[in-house]
């Protein structure tokens, strides 16, 4: 794709759910699913940052259940890669890398699995949603601004985060982004760069939990909170292991922890295996 798309959602009302990396993982995605509708928020306060099918055994129907469920999705890596038949996932990975390597198998399954019509769907999603929240003007991406596929983390510097706000304008107050698996939030310069983390597998913080975000007013600010996402991780791992996907992943479902550190700082490196307790964020 050539020119950015971008999707406004106009004026929203809180709370909004929002998060990513639903990968495959079909007893994430209804599980979490089944946690809006018992907190009773409705579709159209739902927002999904991508990266629908990778890593685990049932793409196609992780997308019917999205697509069903009627949510906001913006346009992912591993969408754009389908949508556009590249013969690998667009992550970001370094070559030679562990993660490089393990890419092959997986992407190749999701991109025998994958229906056509769901392909031609992913090619219609927006790499960017943009909405308004109490006042406050907030942009949804994947990874970064200026790329899809950019791995920003909580230790990557903030005059890197405030550059890339600063491409969408001075009358933006945050973004919101998925990408590198891992949530967090932080207020640098008085914008918001939160990332809501991914359902669909751990966050190397040896737990099985996947996390979202809910996001809404609270007098003048707006309140980020982070929520683990409890599921039956031994059934997604199954399914996994029934589809010849065991390099790896499989077990990360059970284990917490990643099979390869090559995307990660030297911060988020040190903080494998320990479990994530994410404050209240206002702004």
């Amino acid at each position: 794709m050539n020119s950015v798309t971008s999707r406004d959602l106009g004026s929203l009302e809180g709370p909004l759910l929002i998060f990513g990396g639903p990968y495959g993982n079909l007893p994430a995605t209804a599980a979490l699913r089944t946690v809006a509708e018992q907190c009773d928020i409705p579709p159209e306060r739902i927002i999904c940052t991508g990266d629908l099918v990778v890593y685990c055994a049932e793409p196609e129907a992780t997308v019917r259940l999205l697509r069903d469920w009627g949510i906001h999705i913006v346009m992912g890596n591993c969408e754009e890669s389908l949508a556009n038949r590249a013969i690998d996932c667009g992550c970001g990975f370094e070559t030679g890398s562990t993660c490089s390597s393990l890419w092959t198998a997986w992407f190749r399954y999701v991109d025998k699995e994958i229906s056509e019509e769901n392909r031609a769907w992913m090619g219609t999603l927006p790499q960017r949603l943009k909405f308004e929240l109490a006042g406050r003007q907030l942009v949804v991406v994947h990874g970064g601004v200026t790329q899809i596929n950019r791995f920003l983390f909580a230790s990557t510097p903030d005059e890197d985060k405030l550059a890339e706000l600063e491409v969408l304008g001075t009358d933006v107050d945050g973004v919101i982004a998925g990408h590198c698996g891992i949530p967090f939030g932080q207020v640098m310069a008085g914008k918001a760069w939160l990332n809501a983390g991914v359902i669909g597998m751990p966050a190397n913080d040896g737990t099985q939990d996947g996390w979202y975000l809910l996001l809404e007013p609270v007098g003048e600010k707006l309140q980020a909170q982070w929520h683990r996402l409890r599921y039956p991780a031994e059934q997604a791992r199954q399914g996994m292991l029934e589809a010849g996907l065991a390099a790896g992943y499989a077990d990360t479902l059970i284990s917490g922890l990643w099979p390869s550190e090559d995307v990660l700082p030297v911060v988020e490196k040190g903080n494998r295996g320990k479990a994530l307790d994410l404050p209240l964020l206002m702004f």
